[in-house]
């Protein structure tokens, strides 16, 4: 009989080796026969796959063929876990360092509040790591709008309170492994981007929350500049995937109003970075 494991944590990877290790460097002091770690590699070249076997024997490791994108190999990784049967599954990007007590805390939210069927950690800018990426998910898909709550602000009082809120980004995800089992995964129509939107109002229209527990903290190697969001071709993918959660949910006025909430979005983004930026007066 396979041994009950409380928590899988599933680190998707796709040619991030030195992300993945730093990681999963977070993850290692955590294994025990209440949690396993799950690395599912997405057809990766740059070696990782026999990275971890040699830095990490105590993880486990699903190396796939080719690059199911995140929604693929995501539920890949679930199907995989699910034949140890654990409790709760914890979704985790590989550009990320967990706190020691973050997993714990997400599971504690989930095993305390029966109406909670998403928890998300707060996340922080790895090069800024007092700056918030995400503290809470806004979205009105009618008005076309999806944004993160507190973004390039400094943790403070104003985001140290758990509460209920719209999205959970996909940087992390918890879950309780028979909820996504029953809403259904990830979709995997999705080509890149929002597939954690859709699933946060999947699990919304069950009846159940999307709760961010601050206590619980996660950094995250990515850039807080305008120009990091701004390629063009990041733009177009998420607009394509933006178009296609509005589509999905009904919410038709959102093709009108996103372009001017996609402006308002890069604006603000624009106006940090050059309040952030030296004078170069003496």
């Amino acid at each position: 009989m396979n041994a009950r494991f409380f928590v899988t944590v599933i680190v998707l990877n796709w040619n991030g080796k030195d992300d993945l290790l730093r990681c999963l460097g977070s993850l290692d002091p955590l294994l025990s026969e209440q949690l396993r770690v799950l690395v599912v590699d997405n057809g990766s070249s740059d070696g990782s796959s026999a990275a971890v076997r040699d830095r990490f024997p105590g993880v486990e490791l699903l190396a796939l063929d080719r690059n199911f994108g995140y929604a693929g190999g995501n539920n890949a990784g679930f199907r995989h876990a699910m034949k140890r049967r654990p409790e709760y599954v914890v979704f985790l990007n590989n550009d990320t360092v967990v706190a020691p007590d973050a997993v714990a805390r997400l599971t504690a939210v989930l095993r305390d509040d029966p109406e909670a069927g998403i928890a998300v950690p707060e996340i922080l800018y790895m090069d800024d790591p007092d700056r918030i990426w995400y503290a809470g998910g806004v979205v009105r898909l009618g008005l076309g709008l999806v944004r993160h709550e507190g973004i390039r602000k400094l943790h403070g009082p104003a985001y140290a309170r758990r509460k209920e809120t719209g999205y959970a980004t996909g940087c992390c995800i918890a879950m309780r492994s028979l909820d996504f089992e029953r809403i259904g995964g990830f979709d995997e129509r999705f080509g890149m981007y929002a597939e954690d939107v859709d699933l946060s109002l999947r699990v919304r229209k069950a009846g159940l929350t999307v709760v961010c527990e601050p206590a619980a903290r996660v950094w995250h190697r990515v850039s807080a500049s305008y120009g990091s969001g701004m390629h063009p071709r990041k733009i177009l993918r998420k607009s394509a995937a933006m178009l296609y959660l509005m589509r999905k949910h009904r919410a038709w006025s959102g093709f009108i109003f996103y372009p001017f909430a996609l402006v308002a979005q890069a604006a603000g983004a624009l106006l940090h970075t050059l309040a952030r930026k030296p004078s170069g007066r003496s």
